[in-house]
């Protein structure tokens, strides 16, 4: 399968896809992973290594957490150097006001959205996807 770059194909192709579970967002400041956990998305910065992962997994491990996410994933096959995916969704979440952080992978990209407003990202998506289609 190979990626796509054309902004007009990847908007009729999202196919976004919420994922069951709740994510929290956590920071290990020693940068040590914890043992029984399975990050999602890990992402090292100065300040620590910052874990996204089940709620009930950052629990067991006694993490504090901040921001309970749903994730959605876009299963279009997105090309890293397309322009323009990331900028579209988040202005259609924008004028929804749903807030987003996006994380690309090399296949797709992951949109992780307040857990309680999960089905209505997907609702958002999916209107994105039929009015690129119509437009």
């Amino acid at each position: 399968m190979t990626a796509e770059s054309d902004l007009r194909v990847l908007l009729s192709d999202l196919s976004p896809e919420p994922h069951p579970g709740r994510y929290v967002y956590a920071t290990v400041p020693d940068g040590t992973l914890p043992g029984g956990v399975a990050p999602v998305v890990t992402v090292r910065e100065g300040e620590g290594l910052t874990l996204v992962l089940p709620e009930a997994e950052a629990a067991a491990a006694g993490l504090t957490y901040t921001y309970v996410a749903g994730w959605i994933t876009l299963r279009v096959h997105s090309a890293l150097e397309a322009v323009g995916l990331t900028a579209a969704v988040s202005l259609a979440l924008t004028d929804a006001g749903i807030s987003c952080n996006v994380v690309a992978g090399f296949h797709h990209d992951h949109l992780f959205v307040p857990y309680e407003r999960v089905g209505e990202a997907v609702t958002v998506l999916e209107r994105l996807v039929a009015e690129s289609r119509t437009g």
